[in-house]
């Protein structure tokens, strides 16, 4: 993919965005849509090496849109500045739909790539469900806090927007409290994007998730409930 090019795009799509320069701009666009796609397709086919799950997941469905969702939003800029895709079994976009932890990637216009996995703000239920996973298999969850290659590469999980207090019905005294009161049970790192060195992407990538892969494997035993799936 020619990196540089998207970095370039998406740097002036921050500081023009409108539908008249996105339109006038859009054959650009077109380009690297595709090249993202031919990323992505290649990502899947290495992560499918270690993680079978993600075979069959289709690129096209991976890959978000550029446009973003202004209904709700105080922020009326109608494009995203960054390209990124969510890999996810069955083609899912939430876990909770059927599907199991999602592999993340996103570029920017500041040459910054953002490498995640795990489960982002799922909904209440399947929230729930986690942390009891947490008190229930604390042995398992330990193990996967000191894995070797998840600590190397991300440290601990994600705590944005964590509770003060510990959620009703866990015990405050509970070892791993702290992460119970934790919102989403994900990793992540950004890093320099190599835009020299763009045959690199791809296997970078799945280091990054490959280095994510206990965590993956641990949130892919939590039990689904009726609620979640309805």
């Amino acid at each position: 993919m020619h990196l540089r090019d998207l970095t370039q795009f998406l740097s002036e799509l921050s500081e023009n965005n409108t539908r008249p320069w996105f339109i006038m701009n859009k054959p650009r666009y077109d380009i690297l849509r595709e090249e993202f796609q031919v990323v992505v397709t290649e990502l899947i086919r290495e992560l499918s090496k270690f993680d079978r799950q993600v075979a069959a997941v289709d690129p096209k469905k991976a890959m978000f849109r550029i446009n973003r969702d202004i209904r709700f939003s105080n922020d009326k800029t109608p494009y995203k500045t960054r390209f990124s895709a969510g890999i996810t079994p069955n083609n899912k976009r939430r876990p909770s739909e059927g599907g199991g932890s999602t592999y993340y990637f996103q570029i920017d216009g500041n040459g910054t790539l953002g490498i995640g996995a795990g489960e982002y703000l799922p909904p209440a239920a399947r929230l729930k469900a986690i942390r009891e996973h947490v008190v229930n298999d604390a042995t398992g969850f330990t193990k996967v806090l000191k894995n070797k290659h998840l600590r190397a590469t991300y440290g601990d999980l994600l705590d944005e927007d964590k509770l003060q207090r510990p959620p009703k019905g866990f015990d405050p005294a509970h070892p791993h409290i702290e992460h119970i009161k934790l919102k989403s049970f994900f990793v992540w790192t950004e890093l320099p994007l190599r835009v020299n060195d763009p045959d690199e992407l791809v296997p970078r990538l799945a280091r990054g998730f490959k280095d994510a892969f206990a965590l993956v494997t641990w949130l892919r035993e939590v039990p689904h409930t009726t609620e979640e799936s309805e």
